[in-house]
């Protein structure tokens, strides 16, 4: 015990030198940053730090956060920042654009992390989360570029949120050679050429059709001067006016240039922080929670509301009614397979059970009904005997019920933890079809269930790009009729757990009923 804790506290040791030596990599300000004291847990202390370190609504994140927070808060604010994150890979995989995607997750931001706020303490929770964050997607390349492009994608987003002061004052504040503001004077010398140069995207990309408001946003722009090599697929396409050899760029095309900037900065940072990272690793807390993360673990609203999923408020969720057609026509295609392995096996092996039967518990099969069930679909027609089952097979379904062993009371496994689990063998039905199904097999049990062509053509792109659970979520618009818009209104955008996809299907369908009746 002894030596647990004294390496516990030279990990944390470590921690501290790694988080020193990355802020003496850092140049501008670094006397203000260093010389404010936080081991007092003074407030007004840590509010100065974040007016220096966070000085205005967005954030290059240069500086590495100092002071103290709990386990929990680590964990939580990880997790809700992950939460957006893991919608705007949606939205990209799902090839929607920049505006869309702000559409889509901007109801998120209040509720998991409100980011235009001055509030310090908010800052200080943005601030964490991305360098935990950090922490978590710096491992492997592949890890890297997918956190980079989640975390510029939600660089733009929330840069196009600010308005036109709040960008000026933080592209000001950058101090980055490549983004100064021209004065007026030379503004005005060249405005012909740079309002004839921006009228037309001033029509197109902002919509302003009259030519008394185009000119009048022109009066208000202000221009950043460049070098054009900077800039050479806008020079390319002639977006951006040239003299002598630079280029002068409109505010509102700025953002794309700021982006990759910060997108730079990030990739530098993230292979830094990987070399520091062999010192976190001998820190035993927090080792478990990075592992998580990193592998795409979120505690999902199912998991948080398990009660919202649980209801079975018509008490029909039975041993006898999980098989009928009224029930099982709402069943994602990973649980179809069990119920299909299980019909003509009277068995399921391991990892088949633990699916299916911490599924069925989510959907409201009672304690009692769950063991009428696997007695029933075990023993029936003489392919086990009772006292079989009761010896080798009871234990383990009224373990998952927290009825035996720890009482541990488990929750249903979402996609991402299907995934985690072991690939399928011969003789095995669980995991998940859109990554173990070959195209043909995949191809047939589509079209069972209805989809075109063109359709079935779409889930396979998204599984031949690893994107397991867009596919899910486009075979659930597919087959319940929907538009993305419309799933939107749900409060969704990716179905990442069965239990979520029963859920929805069940009351998509009792909407239906309620309209018709």
């Amino acid at each position: 015990m002894f030596r647990q804790t004294k390496k516990r506290i030279a990990a944390r040791r470590n921690f501290d030198s790694y988080s020193e030596s990355i802020s003496d990599s850092f140049q501008p300000g670094k006397d203000n940053f260093t010389r404010i004291n936080l081991k007092d847990g003074n407030l007004d202390s840590e509010k100065k730090l974040y007016d220096i370190i966070y000085p205005n609504k967005l954030s290059f994140y240069e500086y590495p956060p100092r002071g103290e927070i709990t386990l929990e808060q680590f964990e939580t604010w990880a997790i809700a920042r992950l939460k957006i994150l893991l919608e705007i890979e949606s939205g990209i995989s799902r090839n929607k654009n920049l505006n869309e995607i702000e559409t889509l997750i901007k109801s998120h931001f209040n509720k998991f992390l409100p980011l235009t706020n001055d509030n310090y303490i908010n800052k200080k929770k943005d601030y964490y989360s991305h360098y935990i964050l950090r922490l978590c997607f710096c491992r492997t390349k592949e890890l890297r570029e997918k956190f980079v492009r989640a975390e510029t994608f939600l660089f733009k987003i929330r840069y196009q949120m600010l308005n036109s002061s709040d960008q000026i004052k933080f592209v000001q504040s950058l101090n980055l050679p490549l983004l100064q503001y021209i004065s007026d004077q030379e503004k005005n010398k060249y405005s012909k050429e740079l309002y004839q140069t921006i009228s037309s995207q001033l029509q197109f990309q902002l919509n302003l059709t009259d030519e008394q408001q185009r000119y009048n946003y022109f009066q208000n722009e202000k221009f950043i001067k460049l070098p054009f090599e900077n800039v050479i697929e806008m020079v390319g396409n002639r977006s951006v006016f040239l003299k002598e050899g630079y280029a002068y760029l409109p505010q509102f095309q700025q953002l794309n240039l700021i982006a990759s900037e910060f997108a730079n900065k990030l990739q530098d940072q993230l292979i830094k922080t990987f070399q520091y990272l062999p010192r976190l690793n001998e820190d035993d807390r927090l080792v478990p929670i990075l592992s998580h993360l990193s592998s795409g673990y979120t505690i999902s609203d199912f998991n948080q509301n398990s009660n919202q999923y649980n209801n079975n408020e018509d008490d029909d969720i039975t041993a006898e009614s999980v098989w009928s057609e009224r029930i099982n026509k709402h069943y994602p295609l990973c649980i179809r397979n069990l119920f299909k392995g299980l019909k003509e096996h009277h068995h399921l092996r391991y990892y088949g059970r633990q699916q299916l039967s911490l599924f069925l518990k989510g959907i409201g099969l009672s304690a009692d009904e769950s063991m009428k069930f696997w007695t029933k679909a075990f023993t029936d027609g003489g392919h086990m005997s009772l006292e079989k089952f009761n010896k080798e097979y009871r234990y383990n379904f009224r373990h998952n019920y927290g009825l035996e062993g720890n009482r541990i009371n488990y929750k249903p496994w979402d996609c991402r933890t299907i995934l985690s689990k072991p690939r399928p063998g011969r003789g095995d039905y669980h995991g998940c079809p859109f990554r173990d199904w070959s195209s043909d097999k995949l191809t047939v049990e589509l079209a069972k269930l209805g989809l075109t062509k063109s359709q079935i053509s779409s889930v396979l792109d998204s599984c031949e790009n690893g994107e397991y659970i867009v596919a899910n979520t486009k075979v659930f618009e597919y087959t319940h009729n929907l538009a993305d818009s419309e799933l939107e209104k749900e409060g969704l955008t990716l179905m990442d757990h069965p239990n979520l996809y029963f859920e929805k299907s069940r009351q998509l369908e009792k909407k239906q009923q309620k309209t018709t009746g």
